[in-house]
């Protein structure tokens, strides 16, 4: 309907400013990054606080995006935001426009820096006393196969294995809490750090991007050693890739050349999320041995059934009939070291928890944002249907999420998110 009112026209007026905004800030954004320094892995001056710890920094140009495998997961970067958006640019070069913007946002907020008093685009520094502290800050930028609709005339380049998700047996998801265009994963030291980090590219972006929905977690402290717990109690993300391996995360996270992936993915990786809510006050009614079996791990020490310490690997050539660990226990589904799901057993886990108001009848709605990285997405795929005949399904409920690409790493200054793909 065509809206003549005074109420429209302004909605038009502020909606074109918006853009206008954005453009010049584009524009400015690209003239700026000239002056960034190079990024490497170094420590910041120390923080001007109590603490007067210094903060990492990760190195923003690279082959492939921080916040995946650097740093090793999860222990480092203890808070994350998860925020999914839909993308309101209303052609290609709008479209690439936003990308460099992000690009340019990035590397500020993930280097560190003082704001200058006066220049182009917002300005906003209340949170981190005057200063952008990296505080070991990543942000990386994945896509919905949503963006490659008819918009953007981008149909033919999506990634093979791009997929919307689909609900599990027992998923419940929320609309609203599921899919979207663009993803980024906000992870560092400090939830402050998130915050404005999640604050400037809403203000960087207006008109051109509008979140669609937001998880945010944090990973527990060590109790007592190791591998931080979830809320159920049980220690995870054990079972990982070695990060330090490249050719293992050749193999198992980055998609290579010659696989039938578009030549643009080359470094890039699948990413699925999916944020699951646990019935606690069920669980907790669980007799511990009876947990063990349904995880298949001890629950004080993350070990095996059969073991003593979280760092053995789980065997099974000894226990074909399931007597020590279970075949539907949890990580035997999720790996039962069979032949046939050898190509199908193996992702990087980066998960988080969350903790969430009660819902109305009063119950807790506390639970885990799941988020796994895997050269292919039907490994993932695979492994989720395994897991369907898990006894775990009795007490978790996955609520949200989705599928997404991690775009390849950002090479240099001249670089930008999804140069390739917009090429």
């Amino acid at each position: 309907m065509n809206d003549s009112s005074p109420h429209g026209r302004e909605e038009r007026s502020r909606s074109s400013f918006s853009r206008r905004s954005f453009l010049k800030g584009a524009l400015a954004a690209g003239a700026a990054s000239g002056f960034l320094a190079e990024d490497a892995v170094r420590a910041a001056d120390a923080r001007a606080s109590g603490h007067g710890a210094a903060a990492a920094v990760f190195a923003f140009h690279a082959a492939h995006q921080a916040g995946i495998d650097r740093p090793p997961p999860p222990q480092a970067q203890p808070a994350a935001t998860f925020a999914s958006f839909d993308v309101t640019a209303r052609d290609r070069d709008e479209l690439t426009g936003l990308f460099r913007t992000l690009t340019d946002r990035a590397r500020v907020l993930t280097s560190g820096s003082t704001p200058p008093a006066t220049g182009p685009g917002p300005h906003d520094d209340r949170l981190l006393g005057g200063s952008i502290v990296p505080d070991g800050l990543t942000v990386t930028a994945a896509v919905g196969a949503s963006l490659f609709d008819g918009r953007y005339g981008l149909a033919g380049r999506k990634p093979i294995q791009l997929k919307t998700m689909r609900p599990f047996e027992y998923d419940r998801l929320d609309p609203a809490e599921c899919h979207g265009d663009l993803l980024l994963q906000l992870c560092a030291g400090h939830r402050d750090v998130l915050v404005h980090a999640f604050l400037d590219v809403l203000a960087h972006t207006k008109g051109v991007l509008t979140p669609r929905w937001r998880a945010d977690g944090f990973v527990n402290p060590p109790r007592p050693t190791g591998t931080p717990r979830d809320m159920l109690g049980f220690k995870d993300g054990i079972a990982n890739p070695d990060t330090g391996d490249a050719q293992q995360m050749n193999q198992q996270v980055w998609v290579q050349p010659g696989g039938g992936e578009p030549d643009w993915t080359v470094g890039g990786t699948y990413q699925a999320v999916r944020i699951v809510r646990f019935f606690v006050e069920e669980w907790d009614k669980v007799p511990v041995g009876e947990q063990e079996r349904i995880i298949g791990r001890r629950k004080v020490s993350g070990a095996p059934m059969y073991g003593t310490e979280e760092s053995q690997d789980p065997v099974y050539t000894n226990d074909p009939q399931g007597a020590i660990t279970p075949l539907n226990s949890h990580i035997r589904l999720a790996n039962p070291q069979t032949p046939e799901t050898a190509a199908t057993s193996a992702i990087l886990r980066r998960s988080y928890q969350y903790v969430r108001t009660p819902d109305p009848a009063g119950d807790v709605n506390v639970g885990h944002v799941f988020c796994c990285f895997q050269r292919e997405l039907d490994t993932y795929i695979a492994m989720q249907n395994r897991l369907e005949a898990e006894p775990l399904v009795r007490y978790i409920s996955p609520t949200g999420g989705g599928y997404f690409f991690v775009l390849p790493g950002v090479r240099d200054n001249a670089d930008y998110y999804a140069r390739g793909l917009l090429a």
